[in-house]
């Protein structure tokens, strides 16, 4: 980061915050990861949603439609992506792997993935019973995020719904699980950067975070969809935390119910984010 930025950028700023958890989600919907570190790319945490599930037409597959996606347990290896499931063969696919490029869909967006081939479909769709492939993000492609929130930064992304991360806060799930009669895991929500030594919903109000070399922008709050309402164990739908999200987190302008901020790279690529590290912040009042 250039010294001048980081000089400029610590007036007035507060210090008092903390990385309480790094996690990625190496394919879309599956269970994610949780990391001591990780390093940090233009499309936010290395391998983070750099795999997507999808069905005969190429579009993506989320727990939206097909909620067993929560049973598959993903790991990186130093060479490969490790793929698990309850009463079946692990999936090994190098990181090195090369294939067929054609378009696939996500949300509104097509872009080039990289076939992981037969195997793995053959493994996926033995365990989600349907016919689904599974592809790798071109690393050749950029998947521009909208220039609304992101404006001019060039901010880009991989299959993430539409930007590189998702922060919240310890004290925002802590807020509203005392609203919930049955609290609910972090895993429901699945952030990307969990800060603590903020206020609850600070995160809304926070322009710019960095840590260590690394600084990113908060642009766009995340409004939640059903699959906060699905219990990554058992598969069970519910009512919360939408319910009760809507009855004080309703953003008008969105017309969602907003929990946790969506934030760009504006600094740092290549440099590592660990947990514990202290975060400086600066607010947009």
């Amino acid at each position: 980061m250039d010294g001048g930025v980081r000089a400029a950028f610590f007036i007035g700023a507060d210090v008092a915050a903390t990385v309480a958890a790094l996690f990625i989600y190496p394919v879309k919907g599956c269970r994610g990861i949780t990391l001591s570190s990780a390093r940090v790319t233009e499309r936010g945490l290395e391998h983070d949603r750099e795999w997507m599930v999808v069905d005969a037409d190429g579009r993506f597959v989320t727990q939206r439609t097909e909620p067993r996606l929560a049973t598959i347990t993903t790991a990186i290896t130093p060479t490969s992506l490790l793929l698990t499931a309850p009463g079946a063969r692990p999936l090994a696919l190098p990181l090195e792997q090369s294939g067929v490029t054609s378009p696939v869909t996500v949300w509104h967006d097509t872009v080039p993935g990289i076939d992981q081939g037969p195997a793995a479909a053959a493994w996926l769709s033995a365990r989600l019973a349907a016919a689904y492939r599974l592809v790798r993000f071109d690393p050749a492609a950029k998947r521009r995020c909208n220039p609304m929130y992101a404006g001019t930064s060039g901010a880009h992304t991989a299959f993430a719904d539409g930007y590189p991360l998702l922060v919240l806060s310890e004290a925002s799930l802590d807020d509203l699980n005392g609203r919930l009669v049955t609290p609910l895991p972090i895993d429901r929500f699945r952030p990307n950067l969990v800060l603590s030594g903020i206020d609850a919903y600070d995160e809304d109000h926070i322009d710019q975070i960095v840590v260590d070399e690394v600084a990113l922008k908060m642009v766009k709050p995340c409004t939640r969809c059903q699959v906060t309402t699905i219990d990554q164990r058992t598969l069970e739908r519910g009512l919360e935390p939408l319910h009760t999200l809507a009855g004080y987190r309703h953003n008008a302008l969105l017309d969602g119910v907003a929990f946790g901020m969506n934030a760009i790279v504006t600094a740092g690529v290549g440099a590592t984010l660990s947990s514990a590290a202290p975060v400086a912040h600066s607010y947009r009042f």
